[in-house]
C-alpha cells in the first residue's frame, strides 16, 4: 500500500521552530520513499522558503534540511497570495501557489495529514 502525507504548516518560523521541525520531518519522511510527501505552507510559514533564513528560529535546519526536502519532495505548495510571499525574495526550491480549494482536494485525497 502507497501512503501519502500533506504537510500543513502555518506557523510564523520567526516566532515558532515548529516550522523548521515539520521541515525536518517531512524531508526525513521524503528521503526514505515510503510515504509520498507532500508541504503547503500559508501565511508567514512561507517565509521558510526564502534565500535569508537567518531571522528564523532553528535557522540552521533550513539549510541542512530543504535541500533534502526538495530531492525527496515534488511538490512544495503555497498559499495563494499569501502576504508575505513577496518578502522571499528568490525562493530556494520550486513552488506552486495554490487556492484553499485546491488545498482541500490536497488533504482529501491523502492519507494524512499533519498540521503544524
Amino acid at each position: 500500500m502507497s501512503f501519502s502525507a500533506l504537510f500543513v504548516i502555518t506557523a510564523d518560523p520567526r516566532r515558532s521552530g515548529r516550522v523548521a521541525e515539520a521541515v525536518r520531518i517531512a524531508a526525513g519522511l521524503g528521503a526514505w520513499k515510503k510515504v509520498d510527501v507532500a508541504v503547503y505552507l500559508r501565511e508567514a510559514a512561507v517565509l521558510a522558503l526564502g534565500e535569508n533564513t537567518d531571522d528564523l528560529v532553528d535557522e540552521e535546519n533550513y539549510a541542512r534540511y530543504l535541500p533534502v526536502l526538495g530531492q525527496a519532495v515534488a511538490r512544495i505548495y503555497v498559499q495563494q497570495g499569501a502576504p508575505l510571499l513577496p518578502r522571499l525574495g528568490q525562493a530556494t526550491l520550486p513552488l506552486e501557489e495554490i487556492s484553499d480549494a485546491r488545498l482541500a482536494e490536497l488533504a482529501a485525497a491523502r492519507n494524512y495529514v499533519l498540521r503544524f
